[in-house]
């Protein structure tokens, strides 16, 4: 490994942002790169409408913006670009927190004209981050949720979520909440160059074991598989996930799109030099000799023969550690619409 190598950071590059004229030429003063910076940034609303045909219906909420867990592989990376920073450190050391995110979900799910939907914390964030120990917005938002009795999915790395543990009972108690863990491989040495400020791997599974024995349903995400460096985990996180009560599992094969693909290109040669160009050809053999892949239907699974065979591998992980039927309960809307018909004749 490279001596300028940044322990503690995914990213060893500000690779350049698309939308800006001017180039990063050097990397950033090796102190100025492990400090984490937190901005407000102040949004007029916090509820997007999913689009995605593969994520289904629902709304996505990131009280952040950025992601201090600095995974090198992340696909949000990309959406840094569009506050002005770069995909690669910059996205991982300036934090944006919207620090008026529990009161404007409060007047978007009061409104008249609110479609009750999902509401996903967070797609584009880890809602369960380092900055949340200082802003606790995940939490002021699950508080506002909870007390309107409306539905939520939450998907994290950290272990921080146990902490409010008492919340996520409540919303379970009537079905108002889904909880997913993302884990990507059971070896720690990997774990802490590829997602660096993420949970261990073994405080995550505490976590899954401690949500589910509230009675939380809790899906374990072997994502993303990694051709070449993680595929051959399948089997063996799935039989800790479902050790630690996880009702069901899923996967994903990992999509290095636009910058991500340098980001990761660059972190691999320095981290993994021996097996580099062969993690990177397993990459292209699942995406059509590409490293990203954005179209519907296939940006998750990836296709051709390796993409088969960790099909494969996933189905028999399914078929014995998780067999039908799956526990996993429909969200329940009916509280709140209850909550919020009196709310309404308020206005």
């Amino acid at each position: 490994m490279e001596e300028s190598y940044r322990k503690g950071r995914g990213a060893q590059v500000n690779i350049a942002n698309p939308y800006h004229n001017l180039r990063y030429d050097e990397l950033p003063d090796p102190e100025d790169a492990l400090r984490t910076t937190y901005l407000p940034t102040h949004p007029k609303t916090i509820l997007n409408k999913i689009t995605s045909p593969d994520l289904g219906s629902g709304y996505g909420l990131n009280s952040y913006q950025g992601c201090e867990h600095g995974c090198v592989y992340c696909f949000a990376r990309t959406t840094h670009t569009y506050w002005g920073y770069s995909a690669g450190l910059d996205f991982e050391t300036k934090i944006l927190y919207k620090a008026e995110a529990p009161v404007l979900l409060r007047q978007a799910l009061l409104k008249k004209t609110y479609q009750p939907l999902p509401v996903m914390m967070s797609g584009n964030t880890d809602s369960y981050q380092p900055a949340e120990r200082t802003f606790r917005l995940t939490q002021q938002c699950l508080q506002v949720l909870a007390e309107l009795r409306h539905p939520v999915g939450l998907i994290t790395k950290n272990s921080l979520i146990v902490r409010d543990l008492g919340l996520l009972k409540d919303l379970a108690s009537e079905d108002l909440l889904h909880v997913c863990f993302s884990i990507t491989t059971l070896e720690e040495d990997v774990r802490r160059l590829l997602e660096p400020r993420t949970a261990s791997i073994a405080q995550r599974f505490r976590a899954v074991e401690t949500l589910s024995a509230a009675g939380i349903p809790v899906m374990v995400n072997i994502a993303p598989i990694i051709p070449g460096l993680t595929d051959h985990e399948v089997l063996g996180i799935a039989k800790r996930a479902a050790e630690a009560g996880a009702r069901r599992i899923n996967y994903s094969i990992v999509r290095l799109n636009d910058q991500i693909a340098d980001i990761f290109v660059d972190w691999i040669r320095q981290t993994y030099p021996d097996r580099a160009e062969r993690v990177l050809n397993r990459i292209r053999d699942c995406r059509g000799g590409a490293l990203g892949e954005k179209r519907f239907g296939i940006r998750h699974r990836g296709e051709g023969a390796l993409a088969d065979l960790i099909a494969q591998q996933f189905r028999l992980a399914q078929r014995k550690y998780f067999p039908e039927p799956v526990d996993w309960p429909d969200y329940n809307f009916e509280p709140f619409e209850q909550r919020r018909r009196p709310q309404l004749s308020l206005f």
